[in-house]
């Protein structure tokens, strides 16, 4: 199978995965409570992507600074367009629409639509970098796999809220379910862009760009756990988050050992 192949499945599979969440959102009812365990969840598997398997496979090739570097523009990123434009993924920021959604929720929908679209994009990216990284001589099948898992499990609450909140914006099931699918499938064209962009790149660039995502999924996470455990669910807060940081860190240990 083909890189550009691998890296469509793979980016495919997230934008499906959010869609399906979508989909959830229109036909089942759900508590916030059940969010919260889904968003905690999604959270520790990316904080644990980013620590065992970026983080080792980076430092292998940049030197220290390099990697802080790149980690702190990708959190910045997400930080600025969190401020500025809307938050990056409406499931990290769940706790705080409480309020937004008595009042003017309709007029946040196209900011958030925007914000979210950049995050799914990051989101290819990562997943492309993460599949070519694979390639190299020295690189382990579990930064890949272990990615891909991460950010799936990360899009069904993502796809949960955006479905809610734009529903709650007013849109009608069918628009709204259009309208997650228009903003999830920047994950595939995220992916298609890093194929064609990261293809030829030397290791440490590839090395660069996956420490650039890691500082992102490090600013979905915090936000994620911060705001719901601070408001809500402590217990339950920890246990998912813990739980998925756990299944993922358990995982790319099997896979090195297993290499």
């Amino acid at each position: 199978m083909s890189a550009g192949t691998s890296i469509f499945l793979r980016t495919f599979a997230a934008f499906a995965v959010a869609l399906v969440g979508g989909a959830l959102s229109a036909v089942l009812g759900r508590t916030h409570k059940q969010l919260c365990a889904l968003i905690s969840l999604g959270a520790g598997t990316l904080l644990g992507v980013a620590v065992f398997a970026i983080l080792p496979e980076c430092l292998g090739v940049l030197r220290w600074w390099q990697f802080l570097l790149a980690v702190i523009t990708g959190y910045g990123l997400f930080s600025l367009i969190s401020r500025y434009v809307f938050h990056v993924c409406p499931a990290c920021a769940a706790s705080h629409f409480d309020e937004a959604t008595t009042r003017h929720f309709s007029d946040i929908a196209i900011p958030m639509m925007v914000a979210l679209a950049i995050h799914c994009a990051v989101d290819g990216l990562a997943l492309a970098a993460g599949h070519e990284e694979q390639s190299a001589p020295a690189s382990h099948p579990s930064l890949d796999l272990s990615m891909t898992l991460a950010i799936c499990v990360h899009k069904v609450p993502e796809g949960l809220a955006l479905g809610a909140l734009l529903l709650g914006a007013g849109f009608a099931r069918a628009q709204m379910l259009w309208l997650v699918a228009a903003v999830e499938f920047t994950t595939i064209v995220g992916g298609t862009i890093g194929w064609f962009f990261l293809r030829e790149v030397s290791s440490v660039w590839l090395a660069l760009a996956l420490a650039h995502a890691a500082g992102g999924f490090l600013y979905l996470a915090t936000h994620a756990v911060i705001g719901e455990f601070l408001k809500h669910h402590k217990t339950l807060v920890l246990t998912s988050f813990l739980g998925g940081f756990s299944v993922i860190g358990a995982l790319i240990l099997f896979f090195h050992l297993t290499d």
